[in-house]
């Protein structure tokens, strides 16, 4: 994900320095024109603005506030833009951490996939100073086809992307547990999503996501590992304040499932409807 936001930079003529764990991705990203850096420190040092874009929280605390984290050595003034899907409480504490170092901090996770990023039309949920968002909307536009401003904190925009990451694996559930029982009434699944999806919800999402799931990809978009990340961030969230969801249980316990599979670095679509298939007993044999 990080790479194709990358590239959208690389390609409008930013100039741009670059650092990521696997020296391929940043490697390509020089072809492309960008410098790149040996450390996060280094990546740092002289931005004006620094985007990260990272696994989970373990990964930015590190990379941020860790010991050898990057806040250290980014001037006063400058501002970081967290893309990734991080906690609420870790976008409590960068801001927190960034204002005390007379830095800025704007939530700004994502929602789309890779090839979504590629093509320039992820839709943004952006939170944060106004007026700086407004200021950095022109590089935001780059990989994105539109945002919505939640709040003027930036933890907002992350409690945002995790709601909606729940709604994303509540409707997988829905289409995983619809397509077993079109399989049960010998219906297929394809034939069933496109008739429904055509008469009632007309959303391209719906289609892809049942592309993803009845035609696995050689290469994941998002993989079980992230799903079971986001859904328990996502609880954690509406745990502290007072909330309890039992459909975000329900869901936790599918991923789990998936991942006591050996599914754990399959598609997230793909392992909640293996699972789905698997615990409603479907017989594959014709029922003739």
């Amino acid at each position: 994900m990080g790479s194709a936001m990358a590239a959208r930079l690389t390609g409008a003529e930013h100039e741009l320095t670059v650092w990521n764990r696997g020296k391929d991705a940043a490697r390509a990203m020089v072809e492309r024109g960008a410098r790149a850096a040996d450390t996060p420190v280094e990546a740092a040092k002289d931005a004006d603005v620094i985007f990260t874009m990272l696994t989970d929280d373990e990964a930015t605390k590190s990379i941020v506030l860790g010991p050898d984290g990057f806040i250290g050595s980014l001037r006063e003034g400058s501002t970081h833009v967290t893309l990734g899907t991080i906690s609420v409480d870790l976008a409590r504490q960068l801001t927190e951490a960034h204002h005390a170092k007379r830095q800025e901090h704007l939530g700004s996770p994502v929602f789309g996939r890779p090839g979504v990023a590629a093509d320039g039309k992820l839709w943004l949920a952006v939170a944060g100073n106004a007026e700086l968002a407004e200021k950095l909307k022109p590089v935001l536009d780059l990989f994105s086809r539109g945002m919505t401003v939640v709040g003027t904190e930036p933890w907002q925009a992350h409690a945002l992307k995790l709601g909606g990451n729940f709604m994303i694996t509540a409707t997988i559930q829905m289409m995983a547990e619809a397509f077993v029982y079109a399989e049960a009434q010998g219906i297929d699944p394809s034939v069933f999503i496109e008739t429904v999806n055509s008469a009632l919800f007309q959303s391209n999402f719906v289609a892809n996501y049942a592309k993803t799931m009845l035609h696995p990809p050689e290469h994941p978009g998002a993989t079980v590992s992230l799903g079971m990340k986001d859904t328990r961030l996502f609880r954690e969230a509406a745990r502290a304040e007072g909330v309890e969801l039992p459909l975000a249980y329900y869901l936790a316990n599918r991923l789990a499932l998936a991942e006591q599979a050996g599914w754990q670095n399959e598609d997230w679509a793909v392992g909640q409807y293996r699972v789905a298939r698997r615990e409603g007993r479907i017989n594959e044999k014709s029922k003739g």
